[in-house]
């Protein structure tokens, strides 16, 4: 549910309507969301960690404010864009423990790790998935 590397960072699950920002976790070199009210004292994203992650179930639908912003895998080649501002929030390399798993998926079908995020991107929870009930808990 929340890969950012939150050992030692506090995190929450998103809401529908949350305003989230893309930012550089405390005490975790990984990137993530938090939520916009949640930031500290100061406006300033690298003076003002979050100290709480907001965490994104796999289905989760955002809406960033403007196309997404991310690192290219190389940081020679600098930033690049994604000509979308709606992605799906989904899990990817389950099968390698040692990497990040945290992904969005965009209408085009690019798929990009939330770690690849540029910093100070603001986004809005459009919907949450929908929740499987569990055999045992179905009322007969």
């Amino acid at each position: 549910m929340c890969d950012y590397s939150l050992h030692h960072v506090a995190s929450r699950p998103a809401k529908v309507s949350d305003k989230l920002v893309t930012m550089e976790l405390t005490k975790s070199s990984a990137r993530g969301f938090a939520a916009v009210g949640e930031l500290g004292a100061k406006l300033v994203i690298h003076d003002s960690p979050p100290k709480v992650a907001v965490c994104l179930l796999p289905g989760t639908e955002l809406a960033f404010d403007d196309d997404v912003r991310y690192d290219r895998a190389f940081s020679l080649f600098g930033k690049a864009r994604v000509n979308h501002k709606v992605a799906r929030f989904r899990q990817i390399d389950m099968n390698d423990p040692h990497v990040q798993h945290d992904a969005l998926e965009f209408p085009n079908g690019q798929v990009l790790k939330v770690t690849q995020l540029v910093a100070g991107q603001t986004a809005t929870v459009l919907q949450l998935p929908v929740a499987t009930e569990h055999p045992e808990h179905i009322e007969t």
